[in-house]
């Protein structure tokens, strides 16, 4: 991870995870349970009803930590070394020892997603929160103590980012308890645009600076202007997250069938309801439509 590919690459996964995760809350905050019903209907006949319920999100997970774990493996001449040979033994690329652990916490996520919806009898949405709860708490103490010899520019770069894992890292904690919020799922789907975009710049800042020169770690104003540009990943991906849930509101209200709205015009399309916090989830046809039912509040009797 310690090189420009090594950067962009699970930037380029967290945003566009990102992106999928605003497009999910948008339609779930937007279309009701009426509107999905329809067409949510389990498919229990067919040769592709088993393709249907494949947890891709989990699959994808594993596939991009198995692709990420090679490359970190092949970025180090005669691969990973964990000691040396000399006397006493002293461990050896710790940093790279670390992006290592990043990448098998996301292949094990993957793992936990495909096991809670394709293995267990019934989805289990605790056991996939829980996981991702503990994976961020140990992803930022591996950040944490990341940035223990970085200094200048990069140090900033990287107190930037463990800010916006320390706040997934809340939101997470606070969705075990409420995992229907509306609103921690929106603060959850702009906190990963933040990561993945901050990650990819990141790569360009100190591996590949626009200018082509490096930046300069005892100037100021390139540390400032560092914190500059993530206000700019702020705005920008705040209005990427306004401009996805406009664009299906704005389809919703001018093309959706009359017939097809959900309660009353003054009610709000997202409410809390009482009930027990954890519930098993029955599987659905696509992996979507499955998501969207996680940010729907249970129907009251």
């Amino acid at each position: 991870m310690g090189t420009f590919i090594g950067h962009v690459y699970p930037g380029l996964f967290l945003f566009s995870y990102g992106l999928y995760q605003a497009i999910v809350v948008s339609k779930a905050a937007i279309f009701n349970d009426s509107r999905l019903n329809p067409s949510c209907l389990p498919r229990n006949k067919g040769r592709w009803a088993k393709l249907w319920e494949i947890s891709y999100r989990g699959l994808l997970k594993i596939v991009t930590g198995s692709i990420l774990i090679a490359y970190e493996n092949s970025c180090i001449k005669g691969g990973l070394v964990l000691m040396n040979r000399e006397l006493p033994p002293r461990f050896m690329l710790p940093k790279q020892w670390q992006h290592l652990t990043m990448f098998i916490l996301l292949t094990l996520n993957g793992c936990v997603d495909v096991t809670s919806k394709n293995l267990l009898p019934q989805r289990c949405v605790l056991l996939e929160k829980g996981a991702l709860v503990l994976i961020f708490y140990v992803l930022l103490m591996l950040l944490v103590s990341h940035v223990q010899d970085s200094t200048g520019v990069e140090l900033q770069v990287h107190s930037l980012l463990i800010l916006v894992v320390f706040l997934l890292m809340l939101v997470f904690t606070v969705e075990l308890w409420t995992p229907n919020a509306f609103h921690l799922s929106m603060i959850e789907a702009f906190l990963f645009l933040m990561m993945g975009s901050w990650l990819m710049q990141a790569g360009f800042i100190l591996y590949r600076p626009v200018t082509g020169y490096p930046w300069q770690d005892d100037d100021i104003s390139d540390i400032m202007f560092v914190t500059t540009f993530f206000c700019w990943h702020v705005m920008i991906n705040a209005l990427c997250l306004l401009g996805i849930y406009g664009v299906f509101s704005f389809w919703h209200h001018c093309y959706s069938p009359k017939s097809k709205l959900t309660g009353s015009k003054k009610a709000p399309y997202y409410a809390n309801t009482e009930g027990p916090v954890y519930h098993l989830l029955p599987e659905v046809e696509q992996s979507e439509k499955d998501d969207q039912a996680l940010l729907l509040p249970e129907s009251s009797p």
